[in-house]
């Protein structure tokens, strides 16, 4: 996958997962904010929508090709253990960082692996799939939404929380009323409360 690592001198490493659109480079910057001292692994999304890069595909806006996001998802995961070990971190010190598209993919890594990472910042997330047994979860989970996102509704912001918390996951949910847009004041509730 087309990705890039920065070196930190911190023990923490964020992965960065971008929107719709985005590349490996878009969300590097959040961790200037977040953390400065953490490693940064950045990794494009390997789909192609009318140009834009994601995650995975969907069949409309708001629809999702499950089957491909199931595989894609454990593509994914394969990959960031590999760079764990190629690049030297401690999965255990990992959070993944998404936003948008990427978030999606982050909630699904958590919906099919059990404390998968340290953390996991969802910043205005879909629920990936419905109907889908999860595994339990002591993954601390900060999700971002926006009250008025005309692309993900607050009600799958909420569902989501809610089929996490279910399962073991310790939920927060931060609410912004600026429409889908990432935001500082989001990223930096994010620091907050990592």
């Amino acid at each position: 996958m087309e990705h890039i690592f920065h070196k930190g001198t911190g023990t923490r490493t964020f992965i960065f997962l971008h929107g719709t659109g985005g590349n490996e480079h878009d969300l590097l910057g959040l961790g200037d904010i977040m953390d400065p001292t953490a490693n940064r692994l950045g990794i494009r999304g390997e789909v192609l929508e009318n140009g834009m890069p994601r995650f995975f595909r969907r069949l409309a806006e708001g629809v999702f090709d499950e089957a491909d996001l199931r595989a894609r998802t454990a593509s994914l995961y394969t990959f960031i253990l590999e760079s764990a070990k190629r690049y030297d971190f401690d999965m255990e010190q990992a959070v993944v960082v998404g936003y948008s598209n990427g978030a999606n993919i982050a909630a699904s890594m958590l919906f099919h692996y059990s404390d998968a990472f340290a953390a996991a910042i969802l910043h205005h997330p879909m629920v990936p799939l419905r109907n889908h047994v999860l595994p339990q979860q002591a993954t601390r989970v900060f999700i971002a939404a926006g009250d008025n996102d005309p692309l993900c509704p607050k009600e799958e912001a909420i569902e989501l929380a809610s089929l996490l918390t279910a399962v073991g996951a310790q939920v927060t949910t931060h609410w912004e009323h600026n429409g889908h847009q990432l935001t500082r004041s989001e990223v930096e509730a994010a620091r907050d409360w990592l």
